[in-house]
């Protein structure tokens, strides 16, 4: 006997389906190749997959979301990449010149990349239905946006979100991150 398939995979499916060449072109706008195209290409099946976390939800997410997210994961991949290739500190360059590719200051990504994780720390620590709102606050979507794609009110994604966003900053000062975690 055969399991039925799972609405939310089917889903899944479908709308990765409808919309690969979409996401194949704004890889590739990026500047993704080869194998790192198919990357984007499951970096956006996830993100759908966690951030909807319905059948019917995927379903319905408009175009635009999948832009969105599709960017975002493109843009993602490509920091990834970037991070693969890095090289330790070069001993000698002629003063004054920059590598191709390369941006000033090591540390200052290093710290970036740090405050994303723990802050990705907190916001799992929030409970559900304040974490999915934030998460999709955070990744540029607006209240009403959220609001439409997840099927609730503006009330009550507004209240969510506001209660999620004051959560996280609790929770981001107690791990002495943030304006409020500053002491002299």
């Amino acid at each position: 006997m055969t399991a039925s398939p799972d609405p939310t995979s089917v889903a899944l499916d479908a709308v990765v389906a409808r919309f690969a060449e979409r996401v194949r072109y704004i890889g590739v706008r990026h500047g993704l190749m080869g194998s790192d195209v198919e990357d984007l290409i499951q970096e956006v099946r996830l993100r759908l997959w966690k951030a909807l976390e319905s059948g019917e939800k995927i379903s319905s997410a408009p175009a635009s979301y999948i832009h969105r997210t599709a960017v975002s994961a493109a843009l993602d991949v490509l920091r990834r990449r970037r991070a693969r290739r890095e090289t330790p500190a070069r001993l000698s360059r002629p003063s004054g010149l920059a590598m191709l590719g390369e941006t000033p200051g090591a540390d200052s990504r290093l710290e970036t990349i740090e405050l994303q994780e723990a802050i990705g720390r907190a916001v799992e620590l929030l409970i559900p239905a304040r974490r999915s709102v934030v998460k999709m606050y955070l990744a540029g979507y607006d209240r009403l946006e959220i609001a439409d794609l997840l099927g609730w009110t503006e009330a009550k994604t507004r209240n969510l979100l506001y209660r999620g966003l004051g959560d996280l900053r609790e929770t981001l000062t107690g791990m002495g991150i943030g304006p409020e975690a500053i002491h002299d």
